[in-house]
């Protein structure tokens, strides 16, 4: 069902259209492996890793929620859904059981890692098709890049 128009082109909608499925897929991974991590965590620093935890479920839900939305005012209907998630992600699977402080922190700073490189590949790929999106992922990047730093300053 055809819904609302995009003011992109075919083509320049096909290159957004993947950008913000793997977008939204990345960071509903992300949410879900630092919720399960933040449910899992142990150990010395296990109150400080557990609150940056939520902090970075905060994070990745609300820009899930931006991506989603920039998706649908193109046209594209977004794709949030488990086997979705499961088959489309570009993080590594999530330790099981409890998982000790250190090894926590190395997991996000893993994941974090990874879907940074794939934000900043979606960045270069929407510059000239939809500054709009290019300028959306900027932002997301930058977050999330600041994330990073401060799991990796946890483990020093």
């Amino acid at each position: 069902m055809y819904v609302v128009k995009s003011p992109l082109t075919d083509a320049d909608l096909k290159t957004v259209s993947e950008a913000l499925q793997g977008a939204l897929v990345d960071l509903v991974d992300l949410a879900l492996v630092a919720k399960q991590i933040h449910w899992n965590v142990v150990g010395p620093r296990f109150r400080s890793v557990h609150l940056q935890l939520d902090e970075l479920v905060g994070t990745a839900r609300t820009h899930s929620d931006t991506v989603a939305e920039r998706a649908s005012a193109l046209g594209v209907s977004p794709d949030g859904r488990a086997a979705t998630v499961a088959v489309g992600s570009g993080i590594d699977v999530t330790p099981e059981g409890w998982v000790d402080d250190t090894t926590a922190v190395q997991t996000i700073v893993d994941a974090l890692g990874a879907v940074i490189g794939r934000m900043r590949e979606r960045i270069t790929a929407t510059g000239d098709p939809d500054p709009v999106s290019q300028d959306i992922f900027i932002q997301i990047t930058a977050d999330l890049e600041k994330q990073h730093w401060m799991f990796q300053a946890e483990n020093g």
